[in-house]
């Protein structure tokens, strides 16, 4: 099986990748930049990968056009900390082109490359849930993750006469770098629970919001 992860240098990203490998897949590693312990594993990495930047996207992405792709996982994000009183336009605009236009400008990149059974799994957060949303705050990565979550839907109906399932999946407040190293689960922990939930991804169940333990979320 060969499997595509993004922001696979560090976090989350990087313990996907140690984690399809284990398994015996074929992993193809992107990023902007590798890290030695990305380097140290079997991945083919591919960097200069940067999911901000739209227009860099075709040819970056162009030593993936051979391959055949059973697993796309859009996981590179980033997060920033608005508070209504202290913000700025751009910081925002970012996190909505890493967090929300780069899942879905990769995957159409890459939809050539994938074919029915494939699948794609948008890692996102239940902070871009409004139900779920009871503390406030944080603007730009609510309203990008949310953005992802309808890009998602419309992706998992417009896939589905394909063949492909889309999930978008939580993986919990995860202890990595993103977020200094707080949280409640560690990398390793969120990614084989992300790894089993992919693999319960199908047709029948693509589109819906799942907590990496299972539980489906609020929108």
């Amino acid at each position: 099986m060969n499997v595509v992860i993004t922001g696979a240098n560090r976090g989350i990203g990087l313990a996907l990748v140690k984690q399809y490998l284990a398994a015996g897949h074929s992993v193809y590693a992107l990023c902007r930049n590798s890290s030695d312990a990305l380097n140290a594993t079997d991945a083919e990495v591919l960097s200069g990968v940067d999911v901000g930047v739209p227009d860099s996207l075709p040819q970056a992405l162009a030593p993936l056009s051979d391959v055949d792709i059973d697993v796309l996982i859009n996981n590179a994000g980033v997060l920033a900390n608005e508070a209504i009183t202290d913000w700025q336009p751009n910081t925002i605009d970012y996190q909505f082109k890493v967090n929300a236009m780069g899942p879905l400008l990769v995957t159409q990149c890459l939809l050539k490359q994938l074919s029915s059974g494939s699948k794609v799994a948008l890692i996102t957060s239940r902070m871009g849930s409004m139900a779920d949303n009871g503390s406030g705050g944080y603007y730009g990565y609510r309203m990008s993750k949310a953005a992802l979550n309808a890009a998602g839907v419309s992706l998992a109906n417009d896939l589905k006469a394909d063949g492909i399932a889309v999930g978008l999946f939580h993986p919990g407040f995860v202890q990595t770098e993103m977020v200094g190293g707080n949280g409640d689960v560690d990398a390793e922990t969120a990614a084989a629970s992300l790894v089993a939930r992919i693999g319960e991804l199908t047709l029948a169940n693509a589109g819906r919001f799942i907590h990496a333990k299972g539980d489906e979320l609020p929108w």
